[in-house]
């Protein structure tokens, strides 16, 4: 994966999601109750999309061989778990709020609704910060040298960023913040991870001429 690719697919979706977030309503109210759930049909295509993150970073950090596409699997699998159980609470207290709301009017349901959604997106939730933790072990392990503070920096972004994500949403302003961290960090770690790749390049192109000039 060319480093090009990583960033954008670090970056793009969690800054689509900030921006998305800095005007998601506080409450669900009928008044809202419009944007609430017409926001959340656009989130039902960008929240899948914050998977690319930790997926990108293993992809160029994972070691060769077997052990590598096995760690590369397993953050695929984690980012699918992600993305179905994150899914269902976007589309339960999200859009299915949201729609309620409009037709029926604030009652008990909000809560036995929200109930069931919060259950499941906690679960999915928990697998993208399993995830990027392991990205972040990989990207540590893959940085070159002096890289490697860029690789800490980024590891300490994203897990911050995925722990507060638990919690937090999107809802401005620790999600949007929490989004800003995911794609910074995640980002930075990919940066530093493809810089193995790159001096491995160099390394290999210097090695023809370096054994010429050895010759008597």
């Amino acid at each position: 994966m060319r480093s090009t690719t990583a960033v954008l697919a670090t970056a793009l979706p969690a800054l689509a999601l900030a921006v998305l977030g800095s005007s998601h309503p506080a409450v669900l109210s009928p008044e809202s109750a419009s944007w609430w759930r017409d926001l959340h049909v656009i989130g039902l295509v960008l929240f899948p999309l914050l998977a690319l993150g930790p997926w990108a970073v293993v992809r160029v950090s994972k070691p060769a061989g077997p052990v590598g596409w096995v760690l590369e699997g397993l953050a695929v699998v984690l980012g699918l778990v992600y993305a179905a159980f994150y899914g269902a609470l976007d589309a339960l207290a999200g859009i299915g709020g949201g729609h309620e709301t409009m037709r029926v009017g604030p009652g008990p349901w909000v809560a036995a609704l929200f109930e069931i959604a919060d259950a499941l997106g906690v679960r999915g939730a928990y697998a993208y910060l399993a995830a990027t933790v392991l990205a972040a072990v990989l990207a540590l392990v893959a940085a070159p040298g002096v890289w490697r503070v860029l690789a800490a920096t980024g590891a300490l972004f994203a897990v911050v960023g995925a722990w507060s994500f638990l919690t937090s949403h999107i809802y401005w302003p620790v999600g949007v913040a929490t989004m800003v961290m995911l794609g910074i960090g995640h980002t930075a770690m990919a940066l530093a991870a493809t810089r193995r790749r790159a001096a491995g390049r160099h390394g290999r192109a210097a090695a023809p001429a370096e054994h010429r000039v050895s010759r008597p």
